[in-house]
């Protein structure tokens, strides 16, 4: 359940990571139509007030604006009980797995070009993480300063994969796909249990699965 008081803070915090020159920000701002173009190095360059973080913030969250943000949460009933006393239900929304790679930016490049994605923000100079999506689909990626899988293991493992990501139409990402030269562990094929799936295989070596 959304909470103002937490937003607040995160916008504040945006506020202050744009302040502090943080090129992850660069990604979030871009999400407001009127910056869609602009680089990283222009996002911070630009007047960024607290409205502004307020209205991302609110985005996020699947709504309009900020104002529209804090009616919906004016509306919600006030549930007494576990609730009152901060003991509410929890709901769990999303895994997001993390690949560990060798470098922040190639990986980032490669979702981006390759498998059409969009980069949502990288972190640090060089970037160290970063977060590409595409959909309802978000990979994270981590560097790490050697494998932390053992060499050929993935080779020998026939299924040892990085993430799964459930696709609707898979006939025609697999198709889009090959026409860009894809790396494939195996092409799309129908599976025992039914599913239909493809593994592509990022530079890192790290293989995931689309299924559908």
């Amino acid at each position: 359940m959304l909470n103002l008081d937490n937003l607040k803070k995160q916008a504040k915090l945006l506020v202050r990571w744009h302040r502090d020159g943080n090129y992850s920000v660069g990604g979030r701002i871009r999400k407001l139509a009127r910056y869609r173009d602009l680089t990283d190095v222009e996002t911070l360059a630009l007047k960024f007030p607290l409205g502004e973080a307020q209205e991302i913030i609110a985005l996020e969250a699947g709504y309009a604006s900020w104002a529209a943000l804090k009616a919906a949460l004016s509306a919600e009933p006030k549930s007494p009980g576990k609730a009152a006393a901060g003991l509410a239900t929890p709901v769990l929304k999303a895994a997001l797995p993390v690949l560990f790679v060798s470098n922040v930016k190639a990986s980032s490049d490669y979702f981006r070009d390759q498998l059409g994605f969009e980069v949502d923000f990288l972190h640090g100079h060089p970037a160290f993480y970063g977060s590409v999506s595409r959909g309802g689909a978000r990979l994270h990626l981590r560097f790490v300063h050697e494998p932390v899988i053992t060499p050929g293991a993935r080779e020998r493992e026939d299924g040892l994969l990085s993430a799964v990501v459930e696709v609707d139409n898979i006939k025609s990402l697999f198709a889009e796909y090959k026409a860009a030269g894809v790396d494939f562990v195996h092409p799309l094929r129908k599976e025992p249990w039914g599913a239909s799936e493809f593994i592509v295989r990022d530079p890192d070596g790290n293989c995931i699965c689309f299924a559908g």
